[in-house]
């Protein structure tokens, strides 16, 4: 990332950019192709061999196998092996981008995300209009696998930091610490590290007709047994090699390790890619003892889960009715042709250039309680929903420049009520751009709350349109 980067924009890549490779297990020769995509598209792959060129999300809740890498799938289209890409585009901060194969596999190229780094680099990264939304871990959220001896959790923290800690009972490797402390180091301390694997699981996919794309330059391979000379030979005929060996540091013909730690640091990496399936981009520090491919995506799954359940609470605006407002009554007025008793937003407290957060206190004289249920008032759903689009209208119009705008709303979708709004509660109007307002077209999500919780949401657009 350069020093200018901003992590609160989304981004893209500048460019499609292609690189050909094998797939490790499939042994399959695939041409990949990294292409923009606008603000909101994520990460999606698309098998352009497949009749119809079907699309799969980067999606925890889509992955079907994790035994030798990470796969995702749709009806009968696959993708494996996603995690080192995924790795890279993390570690190079894209968050949109789609990702044409034409087979069924990732190229391992070398085992690492660094060529996937080179090419991200080479394709340039763009900043796009849209806020990057994060979610900010608020309580420590775990996942145990007793049966692997599995640990992880993620704490709250101002950044995204992970720490990955290894242990295989091998005499070779030992126990591995790795660390990232931030994404910006992710180029320079994680992406060069490779793939490994022990000589008995290697024997094991061999005899499984598996890593058919295997080479002893995409893999560090660790012995930490006896190993005979036929062994050797089998070895080296599998590899399209003369000869392969075994030296006294324990890896198969002796491969230079790019860092001490490399075999923690590239579990790190696995992590990395493997929680780019959580869908969010979120601030926390990981912890994980012995992660594997299974029970990153099942912590994965936890964290989507927490954030889809607690999301909602999490984005209560905070309402200190001692500072001045942005917005008050009067500068509504003249913004808005909406009069009592038809102007539903007190004040606006919050302003940004994609949302807008305006208060409504409701009050026993509202002149709609007199026919709104009497004896039982409740603040008619279609109020708050005029609510929401009043405040949307100051974010929209606040766009646009010099000039007098009013707004019509065209279309409203996705409109929930899920709790009763009385005399005494202050509601909160929160509206949030969807996208860039285009051709004065202003596509936004409302919610309003009440008492700390989603008393309605709706999805709206509205159009901008200058008084003649």
């Amino acid at each position: 990332m350069k020093e200018h980067f901003n992590p609160n924009k989304q981004h893209t890549i500048s460019n499609a950019v292609n690189i050909s490779g094998t797939g490790l297990h499939t042994g399959a020769l695939v041409d990949m192709k990294l292409n923009p995509a606008n603000p909101g598209f994520g990460i999606q792959f698309q098998r352009v061999d497949l009749q119809g060129k079907p699309v799969i999300k980067a999606d925890c809740d889509l992955v079907t196998d994790t035994s030798r890498g990470t796969t995702l799938q749709v009806g009968e289209a696959r993708v494996s092996t996603v995690e080192h890409l995924l790795a890279a585009l993390v570690g190079m901060g894209i968050d949109n981008a789609l990702v044409e194969l034409n087979g069924p596999e990732i190229p391992i190229m070398d085992g690492s995300a660094q060529p996937f780094v080179e090419i991200l680099e080479e394709a340039g990264v763009e900043e796009q209009e849209a806020a990057k939304i994060w979610y900010s871990i608020d309580e420590n959220i775990y996942h145990y696998d007793e049966e692997k001896r599995v640990e992880m959790v993620v704490m709250p923290s101002a950044n995204f930091s992970v720490t990955a800690l290894i242990d295989f009972n091998s005499p070779v490797l030992g126990t591995q610490y790795a660390q990232l402390k931030n994404i910006r180091d992710f180029k320079s301390e994680i992406a060069s590290c490779r793939t490994f694997s022990f000589l008995h699981e290697l024997e094991a996919l061999l005899d499984h007709n598996l890593i058919k794309g295997g080479d002893i330059n995409n893999a560090i391979i660790v012995v930490d047994r006896p190993v005979t000379d036929k062994e050797m030979e089998r070895l080296a005929k599998v590899f399209k090699r003369d000869k392969v060996e075994v030296k006294s540091s324990g890896y198969l013909n002796n491969v230079e390790l790019r860092f001490p730690n490399e075999p923690a640091r590239h579990k790190l990496l696995d992590i990395v890619g493997d929680l780019a399936l959580i869908g969010y981009p979120i601030k926390g520090r990981i912890l994980a003892n012995r992660p594997g491919h299974s029970s990153n995506v099942a912590f994965a799954k936890v964290i989507k889960n927490h954030i889809k359940k607690n999301r909602h609470v999490k984005d209560v605006p905070v309402y200190d009715y001692m500072q001045p407002p942005v917005y008050s009554i009067e500068q509504i007025e003249k913004t808005l042709p909406h009069r009592y008793p038809f102007l539903l937003v007190d004040k606006i407290i919050d302003l940004t250039d994609t949302s807008i957060v305006g208060v409504k206190n409701v009050t026993f004289n509202e002149q709609f309680f007199q026919g709104h249920f009497p004896g039982n008032p409740v603040m008619p759903g279609v109020l708050q929903i005029e609510a929401l689009a009043q405040t949307g209208g100051i974010l929209c119009i606040n766009l646009m420049g010099e000039g007098t705008y009013d707004t019509y709303f065209l279309k409203i979708d996705n409109c929930k009520f899920k709790q009763m709004v009385r005399p005494g509660d202050t509601l909160l109007l929160k509206m949030e751009l969807n996208g860039p307002i285009r051709r004065g077209l202003c596509d936004m999500h409302g919610t309003v709350y009440a008492n700390g919780k989603v008393a309605t949401e709706a999805d709206m657009v509205a159009q901008v349109v200058k008084r003649q």
